[in-house]
């Protein structure tokens, strides 16, 4: 089972996550974020695997996000501008993002974590 981890090195929460991924003992292969930003093919295929709400995706509490208003924007959106959105840079996607074949997890909670398969 291939597990992807789309990340950003300079975010503490992501290289906390890597951490908790190694110490487990499940194998991933990273994705930088900003760099190899995903397409609005791959959120929207992310998106309908995990049934999370598509808000769940947006880094909320990223600099891009505000300084674009987002928070008021958003809701008159259609999720298909929404994703549009999502794929034009990283950091508007929350981070860090994990997916498996089955599963596909947003930021992270190590609870919802203890899901993933070695």
């Amino acid at each position: 089972m291939k597990t992807i981890v789309l990340q950003y090195p300079k975010c503490t929460t992501c290289k906390k996550a890597l951490k908790w991924l190694d110490e487990q003992g499940i194998s991933y292969e990273e994705r930088h974020i900003k760099e190899d930003n995903p397409t609005k093919e791959e959120l929207t295929q992310w998106y309908h695997k995990s049934e999370l709400p598509l808000k769940r995706f947006f880094n909320t509490s990223g600099m891009l996000y505000k300084e674009m208003h987002l928070k008021d924007k958003l809701p008159d959106m259609t999720e298909d501008q929404q994703l549009e959105l999502l794929a034009t840079d990283g950091m508007l996607v929350k981070r860090p993002l994990i997916i498996q074949d089955d599963l596909v997890l947003t930021g992270f909670k190590e609870e919802e974590w203890k899901q993933l398969k070695p």
